[in-house]
Formats: C-alpha cells, sequence, structure tokens
C-alpha cells in the first residue's frame, strides 16, 4: 500500500518541492563535506552545473524508476556525462534503506573519496531517503553516533527528516562498522 500511495503523491509532492525552493530558503542542494552533496532529484537542466562546477563524477539515487523516468538523467546519459550513477530503489515516503544498500551506497561514495571527485545523493526531495545514506556516509567515515550524523546533515540542510524506522537502520549499520562498543559522540 505504501508503494501504491508513494506514486499516487509522487507528483504533488515534486511540485510542493520545486515551489518550497522557490519561495523559502530551502535549497535544492547543499554540500555536506568535499565528497558528498546532498539533494533532491537532479534535473537534466542541472547536469552541466553538477558535472562543472561542483565537480560530481559520481550519482547515488535512492528513488524508484518511475520517480526519475522523465526528469532525470538515465544511467546512459550520466555515464556520456562522465558520471557514474548506481540506483538503491527505496519507496518514497515510508522507506528505509536496506542495509545491503547502505552499505553499497557508503562504498561507492568512499571510492569517489579516494578519488577526489564528488557524489551527489538525492531522492525526490534530499530530506529522508537520501539523507539516511549521507548519514551513514558520516558515520562510516567519522564512527559518529546517529544522532550526532544526523544533526550534522540538518546543520548543512535543515529541512532534512529521518525518521525513526531509518535512525534504527542508521543504529544498526553503526553498529557493523564502528563496532557494538563504539559510542560514537
Amino acid at each position: 500500500m505504501s508503494g501504491l500511495l508513494a506514486r499516487i503523491l509522487f507528483y504533488p509532492t515534486l511540485a510542493y518541492n520545486v515551489m518550497m525552493e522557490k519561495i523559502s530558503s530551502r535549497r535544492w542542494f547543499d554540500r555536506v563535506d568535499q565528497t558528498v552533496i546532498l539533494g533532491a532529484l537532479p534535473f537534466r537542466s542541472m547536469t552541466e552545473e553538477l558535472v562543472q562546477a561542483e565537480n560530481v563524477r559520481g550519482v547515488v539515487t535512492m528513488n524508484e524508476e518511475y520517480e526519475t523516468e522523465f526528469f532525470c538523467n538515465s544511467a546512459e546519459e550520466w555515464k556520456a556525462e562522465g558520471v557514474e550513477q548506481i540506483r538503491l530503489s527505496t519507496v518514497d515516503l515510508t522507506g528505509v534503506p536496506s542495509l545491503e544498500h547502505i552499505h553499497r551506497g557508503v562504498e561507492f561514495v568512499l571510492k569517489h573519496r579516494d578519488q577526489g571527485t564528488s557524489v551527489y545523493i538525492h531522492c525526490k526531495a534530499g530530506r529522508s531517503r537520501s539523507a539516511t545514506l549521507a548519514a551513514a556516509y558520516l558515520i562510516r567515515l567519522h564512527c559518529w553516533s546517529t544522532d550526532k550524523a544526523c544533526k550534522q546533515l540538518a546543520a548543512v540542510r535543515p529541512h532534512v527528516l529521518i525518521r525513526s524506522a531509518q535512525r534504527d537502520m542508521l543504529d544498526k549499520y553503526h553498529k557493523q562498522v564502528c563496532g557494538p562498543d563504539s559510542s560514537g559522540v
């Protein structure tokens, strides 16, 4: 049911996100550090800015296929721009990235970090699904607690919304990568 609801609400909520970026202080994307940019759907019209100005050579798409088919570059279009894309499909609104997806996404980001290039991590709004992966990256990089990683993201992108089920998954990820006894302050 949640997948069907997400499909029904996709276009109205996408329009809401576009409007909020126009009338509020929300930005379409924000740089988390020298590697990660956390954002909303990367529209085709943003490709040159992301590649040229932001040094994006990797894209992590947390969306399902239907969410990106009309407005965003396909994997082939990204590749033509010299950008590697991975898709870690997660249902909108209620979805929680799996541990497998979190591990895969963080490894992808770390590979680009080692290469000195940027990665654009996105979902529809850059608030929940993608923010969960960005928080996992901060946990892996610094062995921060889930709370500290989420607070850091909120300091950079105030409208981030990581729900309790996503936080629970981040706690599991933290235990796997930092150890069960790590305080992660």
